[in-house]
Parts: C-alpha cells; sequence; structure tokens
C-alpha cells in the first residue's frame, strides 16, 4: 500500500510517475477502456455541462463543446448532443461574467439552459453547481490553486471532467491531482487536460517521427514563451484582500504559480512528450525588470525565468519564459539530434537530405473538445490527468529551481515542496489569503539565494 501525505494523497516518485501508462501519450496513442454510462444521441440524453470558471478559456471551452456535436455530425456521422446546464463564478455579478453568458445564449441558443436558478457564485459555488445541476461532464477552468480540489470533488461525484491547465500551482496540489486521477482511471471516469497540442495532428505526427528517430538520438531540447505582457485588473472599491487577489488571480504564486505555470507548461510539455520522460531535476535563474514597473504593490511573479532541465538519459532541456516588452519573442519548442534538428509542429531539417514540412491540422483547442465529445459518446474513455499533472509539477520544478537559486531534485521537491494555499477548501471572500501585503502595501517576491522551496 503507497504511503500516505497530507489529505490522503499517496506519496508517489519521478520513477512512479514516468511508469504511468499516459507518459509519452498523445491521443492517438492513448489506451481507452468502455464507459457504461456513454450518453446515448439526441434530446433529453444529451451530454449535459457544468461550468466551473467562466473566464475567458473556461466560456471558450463550453462554446467549442457546444458547437463539436455539428461537425461530428457531418464529418463523422456521430449523432450526438451537448448541452451547458450550470455555471460557477468566483464573480457571477460581473459584467464580463454576464456578457460572456450572453454570448454563449446567442451562439448556441436552446443549447444554453442557464437560468438565474443555475448560477452559483463564491469560491464554494462549484459544489452546488455540481450536486444541483446533475451535470454529466464538469469543465474546469479556475486558476491553478484552486482545480485541485475542485477536481477531487467532481471525481468523487462520479463526473467526467475537462480540466484547463497547469492543474495545480505547488507539490501539495499535484499530488492531489495524481491521487483523484487514480480514483477516475478505476472508475472509468473521462479525464480531459487543456494541454491541446497533443490533439494537434501535426504535433502527434511531428511526435511520432522524432521517437522514431528520425532526426536520431536527441540531445537537446529548447523550448520557449516569450512574449510581452500579460493583464493585470486594479482593485475595486471595497474588495476584501481575498477578492482582489482572486480577481487579479495571474499575479500571486499560490493562484496561478506564475508564468512558467501557468504558459510555459505548454512548451515544457512538449518536450517531455518528445523524450517520453520526465526530469530528475533542474537548476535556473529569473527575476523582475519589468513587472509592473518594480511596484510589489500589484505583483508578486517573475518576468523572466531561465531553467536547464536534466532528464534520466542525462539530454538537457533549456527553458525561456518571459514577459518583457521590446524584446526577443518566441513560443515554440525545438529539438536537436545526431542526424538532424526539429521546429517540433512544424519542420524538420535533416543534416544531410532536404527539409521535411509537417502536414496535418493546429486548432487544438477545438480538436481537444470534438475528442472529449466523440470520445464520451463511442464509450473510449481516456485520462489524461496524469501527464497533465506531470507537465504542471515539472513546471514547478523550473519555478522554484529559479526563485531559490539552487538545483533541485524532483523526487525531494514533490514529495516534501511547500504547500501554498493551506486549508484552501475553506477559503471565503473574507478568509485571509495565504500572502499579505506588508505594512508599506508590498507583496513578498522570491529572492534567489534566500527563498526556501521547501518552506
Amino acid at each position: 500500500m503507497d504511503k500516505k501525505t497530507e489529505k490522503g494523497t499517496p506519496d508517489v516518485s519521478r520513477r512512479q510517475f514516468v511508469q504511468g501508462a499516459a507518459a509519452t501519450a498523445g491521443l492517438s496513442t492513448l489506451s481507452f477502456v468502455n464507459h457504461a454510462k456513454a450518453a446515448p444521441a439526441g434530446g433529453s440524453d444529451a451530454i449535459k455541462v457544468c461550468l466551473i470558471g467562466c473566464g475567458g478559456r473556461g466560456s471558450g471551452a463550453v462554446d467549442q463543446i457546444l458547437s463539436a456535436p455539428k461537425d461530428l455530425k457531418k464529418d463523422k456521422k456521430i449523432d450526438c448532443e451537448t448541452r451547458l446546464v450550470a455555471v460557477a463564478d468566483a464573480f457571477p455579478d460581473s459584467s464580463k461574467f454576464r456578457n460572456r453568458l450572453k454570448s454563449l445564449k446567442g451562439r448556441h441558443g436552446d443549447k444554453f439552459q442557464v437560468t438565474e436558478d443555475n448560477i452559483f457564485g463564491g469560491l464554494d459555488g462549484y459544489k452546488a453547481a455540481i450536486d444541483e445541476s446533475k451535470a454529466d461532464l464538469v469543465v474546469i477552468a479556475t486558476p491553478p490553486g484552486f482545480k485541485p480540489q475542485q477536481f477531487e470533488y467532481a471525481i468523487n461525484k462520479g463526473k467526467d471532467v475537462f480540466m484547463e491547465k497547469p492543474v495545480a500551482s505547488d507539490a501539495a496540489g499535484v499530488r492531489r491531482v495524481l491521487a483523484s486521477a487514480k480514483v477516475a482511471k478505476e472508475n472509468s471516469q473521462m479525464v480531459g487536460i487543456g494541454l491541446q497540442r497533443r490533439h494537434e495532428e501535426r504535433y502527434i505526427d511531428c511526435v511520432k517521427k522524432l521517437q522514431d528517430g528520425i532526426i536520431g538520438d536527441i540531445n537537446l531540447l529548447r523550448v520557449y514563451w516569450n512574449g510581452g505582457g500579460i493583464w493585470y485588473r486594479d482593485r475595486e472599491p471595497n474588495m476584501t484582500e481575498m477578492q482582489f487577489q482572486v480577481n487579479n488571480w495571474y499575479h500571486f504564486i499560490w493562484a496561478s504559480g506564475d508564468q512558467i505555470c501557468e504558459q510555459h507548461i505548454h512548451n515544457l510539455d512538449v518536450g517531455c512528450w518528445v523524450k517520453g520522460m520526465y526530469p530528475v531535476e533542474a537548476n535556473g535563474m529569473g527575476g523582475r525588470e519589468q513587472r509592473m514597473g518594480g511596484d510589489r504593490s500589484k505583483s508578486q511573479i517573475f518576468d523572466h525565468t531561465f531553467v536547464e532541465y536534466t532528464f534520466p538519459d542525462g539530454t538537457k532541456m533549456y527553458s525561456q519564459g518571459r514577459h518583457l516588452k521590446n524584446s526577443f519573442t518566441q513560443v515554440g519548442e525545438y529539438a536537436h539530434g545526431s542526424k538532424g534538428t526539429c521546429k517540433i509542429g512544424s519542420h524538420i531539417e535533416p543534416f544531410k537530405g532536404d527539409p521535411i514540412r509537417i502536414r496535418g491540422a493546429g486548432g487544438g483547442h477545438y480538436q481537444e473538445q470534438k475528442d472529449l465529445v466523440e470520445h464520451l459518446y463511442k464509450g473510449k474513455i481516456y485520462n489524461e490527468a496524469e501527464y497533465g499533472a506531470m507537465s504542471t509539477f515539472t513546471a514547478i520544478l523550473g519555478r522554484e529551481a529559479c526563485y531559490s537559486g539552487k538545483l533541485l531534485k524532483w523526487d525531494d521537491l514533490l514529495k516534501k515542496g511547500s504547500d501554498l494555499c493551506p486549508g484552501i477548501d475553506d477559503y471565503k471572500f473574507d478568509t485571509p489569503p495565504p500572502v499579505i501585503p506588508d505594512a508599506n502595501g508590498l507583496y513578498p517576491v522570491p529572492v534567489p539565494g534566500r527563498h526556501n522551496p521547501f518552506a
């Protein structure tokens, strides 16, 4: 029997992670299981969807889920229907929330079955939304810090789940997601994770070619998410500190995990997918040069990171993630092998011979939802939660290496890494958040050489 850690989650090492069935999987290589409760087509037997977190990505995912049946009927002759039956959001009275609902209703007509009676607010509204809606599929698109307990709740209620990336903001959350993933697998529950490159034909084909040796032994990977910046939301009158931080979640480590988790995870995931393994250690550097003009009263997170990851076979993966204006921008992944190089998902350049253009569709955000609906109706269930957790933890490992300035081992951090959201199941808007400003209104920012990733 597994040893237990906090909240009853298993103590899992990197080696145990990699031994999981999803370690190298894109959709085309996942194993499927029969699912007895696959929804029959039409009318009241449509897949009923509950959305937790109606931000841009959440409303976008639901828009695609509601759109998928039309294309599946046309392209694959699959007679299926989907309905949105409930929504939970921390701020259901905001104009942005209302406008997103209005847009969904306008686009999808009677597929949109949300009324005031099935809109739920606050930090615990997800429970009522899941319980009262009797939904089949729960879409979780909340800040990463909140996802582990929401995922656990949905799985324990027997729901199928689509959850956006990253799946957690700290090691404790990753362990919790893994425990729920195990339950989902045992119960043949669908789990989709928003690492959409794994559903894109051009990436699936390219990764297979690389794993089959088209550029020989891969000895170096380079991955990038370098852009100009991210949104910020000013404090509104009469907000509690928790309301401000939840509304401005990207800028707080406990809620977002920093840019390396929230955005750069996509590129890190591709690098690990190509290798079919996860790092054993990482060292890195980073800091804040432009973030909010240096104003620590608005944000905790770094604006640049560089990480050197080491895989079990000694291969290196170099990672750049940043938000710096007027600087080099790049979002993508590259592999270097003994017989050539590759821009993953785009083209291969052998040392001998002509370049090879990678063919196939992109559009992964929509494709992952079409795949989800199709396989639910076919009763073929896949579980992406394991590699979602592994890739999330790869980002967390890199972040903590940058924050601390130390060489960190995967197994040590996974087992003993800090819990950034203690007691999160009981958070309310009048609860003090995990970090609070000092007497000068400034939030703590990690300092390399001082930050303790195990505190």
